[in-house]
């Protein structure tokens, strides 16, 4: 077996370097992925730094993965040699509990994300079972998709959790990997939407990524100005925020829903949820079954993200880059193993 190639972190926060390591026999039911692309997210950084919890060492990070099927598992199925494919969060599930039969593998409790006790994207090689390595539409340029794998289909679950309506008013805080994402599929999806920033400078950004109207998320008074207006705000940051104002921008029978990961405690009165029946809710990464529908239709409304593309052997360079805050939004690393 030819061993794979990839970067890893050897210590918490370490420069990443230069890993072999031998993958050992393909699974009846995996494919292996030769890695054209693969995204950074912040959950990358998270895995890389222990900020979550205390890693496994060495840590391959990456799962926002595109590439071809270059080798089929005896046992996989609806996958051919040279498709094109994308690999997000998640790699495998049990199959056979109640949430894997029933649709919802992404809350399997075997469910096996990619670079959690096994190596991720950040190699020449990726292997996954075949129902997490979905086929990628034509229509959607390789080289920019990845970060739909992961943070695309963040944003997106919630729009078919909660029936979002096109002609709901959808409120999106923090316009960056996730938010600008957030913003194109809220505007393709019909709705009007208003993109809350704590940055001045992201206004006319937001604005130009299809946003209606913006509003500060810092500004009191902003907030009570935007009191009322919300039918759904999905929050995508993970830092503190005035969740009291922010619930109060959503109209009676709103929704707040939360997909970036927040580690503080949440400071939230419960009156004006009880007032006016409005509901607090958040979600993960997507089952196989949204992404395949989140890439559909990314590739007929061309949402695709804002990428800034790096080498692979230029992946501290491109890490660097993310954690400064100066990304314009997502990173993107290009194999080149030769």
């Amino acid at each position: 077996m030819t061993p794979i190639r990839a970067y890893a972190a050897h210590t918490a926060g370490a420069p990443l370097q230069r890993l072999d390591f031998d993958p050992g026999p393909l699974g009846d039911e995996d494919v292996e992925i030769t890695v054209e692309h693969c995204g950074i997210c912040h959950s990358d950084l998270a895995m890389i730094d222990s900020e979550w919890f205390p890693a496994s060492y060495p840590v391959v990070p990456g799962h926002e993965v595109v590439g071809r099927i270059t080798a089929l598992g005896p046992h996989a199925k609806g996958r051919q040699l040279g498709q094109r494919v994308g690999v997000g969060w998640h790699t495998g599930s049990c199959t056979h509990c109640n949430f894997c039969l029933g649709g919802e593998q992404h809350l399997c409790a075997q469910r096996q994300p990619t670079l959690i006790g096994r190596h991720g994207g950040f190699a020449d090689r990726l292997r996954s079972h075949w129902s997490w390595a979905i086929p990628l539409p034509d229509a959607l340029d390789p080289a920019a998709a990845g970060p739909l794998m992961c943070g695309g289909g963040t944003v997106f679950l919630p729009f078919v959790l909660h029936a979002v309506k096109p002609t709901d008013r959808v409120g999106v805080v923090g316009i960056g990997g996730l938010g600008h994402l957030a913003v194109k599929f809220a505007r393709a999806w019909g709705c009007e939407v208003t993109a809350f920033t704590s940055s001045a400078s992201k206004r006319d950004e937001a604005l130009a990524l299809g946003a209606h109207k913006t509003v500060s998320s810092v500004d009191k008074a902003e907030l009570k100005a935007a009191a009322g207006s919300l039918d759904f705000l999905l929050i995508t940051v993970g830092a503190a925020l005035n969740w009291d104002a922010l619930l109060g921008t959503l109209a009676p029978k709103g929704r707040m829903h939360l997909v970036g990961v927040v580690t503080d405690a949440l400071s939230l009165k419960s009156g004006g949820l009880l007032s006016w029946q409005k509901g607090l809710s958040a979600s993960p990464t997507p089952p196989p079954s949204v992404l395949a529908t989140m890439l559909q239709f990314a590739a007929r409304h061309q949402v695709l993200p804002q990428v800034e593309r790096f080498p692979m052997s230029r992946v501290n360079d491109a890490l660097e880059h993310l954690r400064s805050g100066r990304a314009r939004y997502r990173v993107v690393l290009d194999a080149d193993f030769g």
